[in-house]
């Protein structure tokens, strides 16, 4: 192994210590060529000095995890639909299970999903009641998720006075609180092979669905229906709509909105 690997597998080994991310289960070469144009551009000759920086400045922390995960994620993604959530589906839902709400994001890549559910529901009851199970299969997005640390742009969407209560910003970088983080519970799952739990009352799953084939998105509905309480809701993103819904047991209560009947 020449010097550059040994190097390299010395910075994979100290960020896995202090992130939780795990290096090696990138492509190798793309994500070394990723991460030593960045290194060059803040000017560092190798990965040891590289990690040093990273150890001494959050800004440069924070610019390599951006770097290194491919980040399509985005507070309050479709911003309608939150408010659709949070003035007509979740009251009913309060009212009906006494204030307190099983809820679960699945697929909830680097966390905005999740962390986003916690602001929607803080605005109806005190946090200290929500907790909200988010599930990825990827480690990586979920020690990313864990870290609670986006860029700018992932906040385009979320409410000025959500910006102020609940985000502190470091840098070009934003922080989300620890009353918010407290709320979430991450936990590694495969969707398609793992049992789910049940009794849920809520299941957020948006712009995933997408990805799979016909055959497994029917073996998916049936298994969040399964997972839901009766008149628990499945929310979907905007690509997402269920057709024949009701072969699932689900009924269509607003655009991307489905009850457990």
């Amino acid at each position: 192994m020449d010097t550059y690997d040994q190097d390299y597998e010395f910075f994979i080994k100290n960020i896995k210590q202090k992130s939780g991310i795990d290096l090696s289960l990138y492509k190798e070469a793309q994500m070394k060529r990723r991460l030593t144009s960045l290194y060059e551009k803040r000017g560092f000759t190798n990965f040891s000095e590289f990690f040093k920086g990273i150890s001494n400045d959050n800004n440069l922390y924070y610019e390599f995890l951006d770097r290194m995960t491919i980040n399509v994620s985005e507070f309050y993604r479709n911003y309608k639909r939150w408010q659709v959530l949070e003035e007509m589906i979740l009251p009913k839902l309060l009212k009906k299970n006494n204030g307190q709400l099983k809820v679960w994001s699945a697929a909830c890549s680097t966390g905005e999903e999740p962390y986003t559910i916690a602001m929607v529901l803080s605005n109806l009851v005190p946090l200290s009641k929500v907790k909200i199970i988010a599930t990825d299969i990827d480690e990586n997005v979920i020690a990313r998720a864990k870290i609670g640390v986006y860029p700018e742009r992932s906040l385009n969407e979320v409410p000025l006075e959500m910006k102020k209560k609940y985000f502190s910003q470091e840098g070009t970088n934003y922080k989300v609180s620890e009353e918010i983080m407290k709320a979430v519970q991450f936990k590694k799952q495969n969707l398609l092979a793992d049992p789910f739990e049940s009794q849920f009352d809520l299941i957020v799953c948006r712009n995933v669905l997408i990805y799979f084939t016909e055959e497994a998105k029917e073996l998916l509905y049936k298994k969040f229906s399964d997972a839901l309480k009766q008149d628990g809701v499945f929310f979907v993103g905007s690509t997402e709509q269920i057709f024949n819904s009701e072969r699932f047991n689900l009924a269509s209560i607003e655009t991307f909105f489905y009850q457990k009947k």
